[in-house]
C-alpha cells in the first residue's frame, strides 16, 4: 500500500501537463516545500507502474522492447518493434496475479508490458491534438474522465470501462471502430481497443525513443469511466481536429 501511495503522489503532483513544469499549490502553509520535494522525486520505476496497473485490475503481459533499431522479438524486420506481446498467447497469459506479474519482472528486466482490453477495462486511443482538445471538456465533467496515458508523441490512450460482450450488438456503435493491433493503421481517428486487442503500458518505451507516460493525475488508480460518453467527445473532438486542419492554409515552398 505504501508504494501505491507514493505512485498516487508522484502521479497527482502538480504539473502542467503541456510543459511538464512543477506548479507550486497555494493552498496551506508549506506547500511550496511539497511541491519542490516532490519535483525532485524520482519517477516510479517500470516494476512500481506494472505492479499498480495490474493491483488497479487491468490484466498485463510482457511485451517485447525496442532493441537497438529493430525489435527484441525473434521476428526478422519486426513491423511493430516493441509494440508487440512476447508471447501469442497473450490472451490467456494476461493477469493481475501478483505472483506472475513479480515473476516477470525478474525474469525479463527489458520488457515493455501490455494491457489485454475487453476483459476488466477498454480503451480509445485517439491522435495526440484531438485527445487535447478533449480533455478540458472531459476534466469539466468528472464522471467522464478516468485513466489517461501518452503513447509518445503521437496518441492519447483513455482507458474505460469495458463495453464487454453487449447481448445485442445492434445497441452500439458500428464494429469499424473496433481496433485490434494488425488493424491499428486502419484506424487513424479513434480507435476502441475493446475485446482481442490491447495497448501498451507505461513505461514502455517506443522504437522513436519516447515513452508511454501517465498523464499527471490520470493514473490508474481512478475510477473507470462509461465508455459511450467518452468516445461522443473524443469523436467531436477528432472531427473538430481534421476541420481545424483543413482549414490551415497551404503555405508553398520557393
Amino acid at each position: 500500500m505504501a508504494g501505491r501511495n507514493r505512485l498516487s503522489g508522484w502521479l497527482r503532483r502538480g504539473t502542467d501537463s503541456a510543459s511538464g513544469s512543477a506548479r507550486p499549490t497555494r493552498d496551506f502553509r508549506g506547500s511550496r516545500t511539497a511541491a519542490r520535494t516532490a519535483a525532485r522525486a524520482p519517477a516510479p520505476s517500470r516494476d512500481e507502474l506494472t505492479r499498480a496497473a495490474a493491483g488497479a485490475g487491468y490484466p498485463v503481459a510482457p511485451a517485447a522492447h525496442p532493441d537497438g533499431f529493430g525489435c527484441s522479438c525473434d521476428r526478422i524486420g519486426c513491423p511493430t518493434p516493441g509494440l508487440h506481446p512476447v508471447s501469442l498467447a497473450w490472451q490467456t497469459q494476461a493477469t493481475t496475479d501478483p505472483q506472475a506479474v513479480d515473476h516477470w519482472l525478474r525474469t525479463q528486466p527489458l520488457a515493455n508490458f501490455v494491457t489485454a482490453t475487453g476483459a476488466a477495462h477498454d480503451v480509445l486511443d485517439v491522435p495526440a491534438e484531438a485527445g487535447r482538445l478533449a480533455l478540458a471538456r472531459l476534466t469539466a465533467d468528472a464522471a467522464t474522465l478516468g485513466p489517461v496515458a501518452a503513447l509518445g508523441e503521437d496518441r492519447l490512450l483513455f482507458f474505460t470501462a469495458t463495453r464487454g460482450t453487449p447481448a445485442d450488438e445492434d445497441e452500439w456503435w458500428p464494429c469499424a471502430l473496433d481496433c485490434h493491433p494488425e488493424t491499428a493503421d486502419e484506424h487513424p481517428g479513434v480507435r476502441w481497443h475493446c475485446r482481442g486487442s490491447y495497448v501498451l503500458l507505461p513505461p514502455s518505451r517506443l522504437s522513436s525513443g519516447h515513452t508511454v507516460d501517465w498523464l499527471p493525475g490520470h493514473g490508474p488508480d481512478l475510477p473507470l469511466p462509461d465508455p459511450l460518453p467518452v468516445l461522443d467527445i473524443l469523436a467531436d473532438a477528432c472531427a473538430q481536429s481534421a476541420h481545424d486542419s483543413a482549414s490551415e492554409p497551404v503555405v508553398w515552398g520557393h
